[in-house]
């Protein structure tokens, strides 16, 4: 997964569970500023991964909007979460391999090695 791939999978999922979320709270939930959130919204807007609802108008302002993940983009973030999956349990098990030859070589080190090391400088 690029970082592309994995900033469109995290706006995707964050309007799936909030539709209602607003560009600001999107940026700060992503710890990204509003103009990269502006940009992501508009990027996936412009694939037809979402789609921008108009809710509630008062004269020429628009006062509630809803991003809604089309099929399209149901289906693109279905598959981005497969993706990111699979990276993270790779992540994972080179993590969990990496931290057992720690524990193999921090057991080999004998318990007198600072009093041999102190003793090999003198």
């Amino acid at each position: 997964m690029t970082p592309k791939e994995e900033a469109y999978f995290r706006v995707l999922r964050a309007v799936e569970l909030n539709p209602d979320i607003t560009q600001p709270l999107l940026a700060k939930q992503l710890g990204i500023s509003m103009g990269k959130a502006n940009y992501l919204i508009n990027a996936l807007v412009d694939k037809g991964l979402i789609k921008i609802g108009n809710f509630r108008r008062q004269g020429d302002k628009l006062n509630k909007i809803a991003y809604l993940l089309t099929p399209e983009g149901l289906k693109n973030r279905m598959e981005l979460t497969r993706n990111y999956i699979a990276r993270k349990e790779t992540e994972y098990e080179a993590l969990r391999a990496e931290l057992e030859s720690l524990r193999v070589a921090a057991e080999e080190i004998p318990e007198n090695a600072q009093a041999a090391f102190e003793e090999g400088n003198r």
